[in-house]
């Protein structure tokens, strides 16, 4: 089947369906993205990738899409299912028809690319009903979860892909502090790229400064600052980061990430998509339940930050910190500056708030 690197893909070497299945999916995602990269005009592809979720959508639906005539004239439409973990894997007698019919003559410029996350039982019907297809119209590829030599060698290949290369304890602490998950190493390897700049080789102080504990210890005393509108604090907080090294745009990133994970986890409870837990989960993945009073301290410190911030102040603050970023990169002033300036304004006045709301309390 085509390439997970985003070499081989053409139009001519497309089957009509790619179905993907197991505990890690992100490989897929990359599939999906080097097809749209490779075939599709950045123009038109809100109009040629099409998404359904099957716990959403049914058959029907997408093979109605799947035959129905693209938009825009593309050399390749791409239909994306998703599959929840462990549902929608029983296809009805109705469904195995408009399968079977559908890919008895697909269209020649219609890709489908099903997406089962977690386990897929291999009795199922669903399973059952693609494996018999012929290699012709469906390829299956199971998607493991990579260990060691193998979780090293993706690593290698994302390094080299942008002209870098990583140290092997370099690696190795990578996979102690993100683990095996490729979306979460993935997203670290991309910082780490961006942190190194024109160094072509990553090295372990480099992991250490970027996905760390030093780093991440940092990040938590800036976020306690931030949350307990501490200007004093903050500032020796900042100063700690320079005197240790920290690229001034990491710390930029730091503070709007903080805000950000709040947002997020407003958006998340509003929307009922996610319990506290769940969405605490998903935010800081560093902290563990295990770690017993740790945890439940963070967790209840993030919550009381969640239900303190109004929508409009989170918005107002990441506004301020995307002016901090272009002024960084337009004017003479030092970064240290201008962060120092931004926390100035926003503990300033929230101190103030603060104070005459507890005056009118008591």
């Amino acid at each position: 089947m085509a390439s997970f690197q985003g070499k081989g893909i053409k139009e001519e070497t497309l089957i009509p369906c790619y179905f993907f299945y197991g505990e890690e999916t992100f490989p897929a995602w990359e599939f999906i993205n080097e097809l749209k990269e490779a075939l599709i005009s950045p123009d038109i592809q809100d109009y040629s990738v099409e998404r359904f979720n099957l716990e959403d959508n049914s058959w029907a639906d997408v093979i109605d899409s799947a035959r129905a005539l693209p938009i825009f004239i593309s050399p390749c439409r791409i239909i994306v299912v998703e599959v929840p973990k462990g549902k929608k894997e029983s296809l009805s007698s109705r469904e195995k028809s408009i399968l079977k019919d559908y890919f008895s003559s697909p269209p020649s410029k219609t890709v489908i690319v099903i997406v089962c996350s977690g386990k897929i039982k291999k009795n199922t019907s669903l399973f059952r009903f693609f494996s018999s297809l012929s290699s012709a119209v469906v390829s299956l590829k199971e998607l493991r979860y990579l260990k060691e030599e193998a979780l090293f060698a993706w690593m290698d290949k994302k390094f080299i892909s942008q002209g870098k290369t990583a140290a092997f304890e370099a690696k190795i602490k990578l996979q102690e502090l993100v683990g095996n998950d490729l979306r979460r190493v993935n997203n670290e390897i991309e910082k780490l790229i961006t942190f190194v700049g024109e160094k072509k080789e990553i090295e372990l102080d480099d992991v250490n400064q970027v996905s760390g504990w030093v780093k991440i210890f940092f990040e938590w005393e800036i976020a306690d600052s931030l949350g307990k509108v501490d200007f004093e604090r903050s500032l020796i907080v900042l100063n700690n980061l320079f005197k240790e090294g920290v690229k001034p745009e990491y710390i930029l990133g730091s503070m709007a990430k903080f805000f950000r994970d709040i947002f997020l986890a407003k958006l998340l409870l509003k929307e009922k998509s996610l319990d506290r837990k769940a969405v605490f989960k998903e935010l800081r993945p560093h902290i563990h339940e295990k770690f017993g009073n740790f945890y439940a301290t963070k967790f209840r410190e993030f919550f009381s930050l969640v239900e303190k911030f109004s929508m409009r102040d989170l918005n107002r603050v990441l506004a301020e910190l995307e002016e901090v970023d272009l002024k960084m990169k337009t004017t003479s002033l030092t970064p240290q500056t201008l962060l120092e300036s931004f926390l100035f304004d926003y503990c300033s006045p929230r101190k103030k708030e603060r104070i005459t709301w507890r005056e009118q309390r008591d």
